[in-house]
């Protein structure tokens, strides 16, 4: 018998949409693909006890403290805005040296980051080291480089498989936190540890400054500072809460991504940086040796932004504050 023609057609229609559905997997799938890619799973973010962690030691705890007992110089490292040296230390490991105004405020940026359960760098400060064949520096921050850890490519923002999370709102919340207005994709990496692709930012140096004067393109750059915590005291951190939104001060690439979230991000994230002590904030600050008055005022600082960020989670606007 034969089918009139909008049967045919209704028929059709049924065989392409399930040919589509086949192909087309669910946004689930979706996301489970794009985190299992590569050979790992992708991690940005894992729960940890903030109130327990040691902010002194970082993410490397006490057994990757490195061995000073002798250096071995390796290799000089290209690019970027630091000088930076591949050496070997006593135990055998071998580290990135960063010789620059951004070694504390990079050391006490992963301390923070890391603290509140992202994935990031194991470094240490070095307040003196000598490198042979190459001088004797201060402040020197030590990134470690485990054999058994493989960097892979860049990362961009907008385009991982944490787009929409909490977890990553919240990690874009904190550059605004910190005042990191260097973020470009060059700056965050892929480790392969293991099983996991971590999602990590890699160089977070220009944090506890300034941001640039203002938003537009290209002169966002003036006005900027790094590593000067005066600066960062005295900058503005929340613009506005209105609704159900929180905008936040951030003059620096890809601004767009930085500058408004939800209420309940905001919520997410004030919930882990109030677990905070005091003391943890101050070891931040004491493991990338600052004076005691920088780290006085750097931990207000960043009490009083926590505070802030509090307050935007519950809708209170604060706005103006600084």
């Amino acid at each position: 018998m034969k089918m009139n023609g909008s049967k045919q057609f209704y028929q059709l229609a049924l065989i392409l949409t399930s040919v589509i559905f086949l192909f087309v997997p669910a946004d689930g799938q979706k996301k489970a693909k794009a985190a299992m890619a590569d050979g790992g799973q992708a991690v940005l973010w894992r729960a940890v006890d903030v109130g327990k962690q040691d902010l002194f030691l970082g993410p490397g705890g006490q057994e990757w403290v490195p061995d000073l007992s002798s250096i071995t110089f390796i290799s000089e490292e290209k690019g970027g805005h630091s000088k930076k040296y591949k050496i070997k230390d006593g135990a055998g490991r071998k580290w990135v040296a960063k010789i620059s105004d951004e070694s504390q405020s990079e050391t006490a940026s992963v301390r923070l980051l890391a603290a509140l359960g992202y994935k990031t760098e194991i470094n240490y400060l070095v307040p003196t080291l000598t490198i042979p064949g190459k001088g004797t520096f201060t402040n020197v921050r030590l990134e470690a480089r485990p054999e058994d850890v493989e960097r892979g490519k860049v990362w961009r923002w907008g385009e991982t498989p944490f787009e929409g999370t909490r977890q990553m709102q919240g990690l874009k919340l904190m550059m605004a936190f910190i005042n990191n207005w260097d973020t470009k994709a060059a700056n965050n990496v892929i480790l392969k540890d293991g099983d996991e692709r971590q999602y990590v930012i890699s160089d977070l140096g220009v944090a506890f400054g300034k941001l640039g004067s203002n938003p537009l393109p290209l002169f966002w750059r003036i006005g900027r500072s790094r590593n000067k915590p005066v600066d960062y005291a005295h900058a503005k951190f929340i613009s506005s809460v209105k609704r159900d939104r929180v905008k936040i001060v951030f003059n620096g690439k890809n601004r767009g991504k930085f500058t408004t979230y939800r209420i309940a991000d905001a919520r997410w994230i004030a919930d882990l940086l109030v677990q905070l002590s005091d003391d943890q904030i101050r070891n931040a600050f004491r493991a990338a040796n600052y004076s005691q008055a920088n780290i006085d005022l750097l931990t207000a600082a960043v009490r009083d932004r926590i505070t802030q960020l509090d307050n935007a989670g519950f809708g209170r606007n604060m706005a103006g504050r600084k």
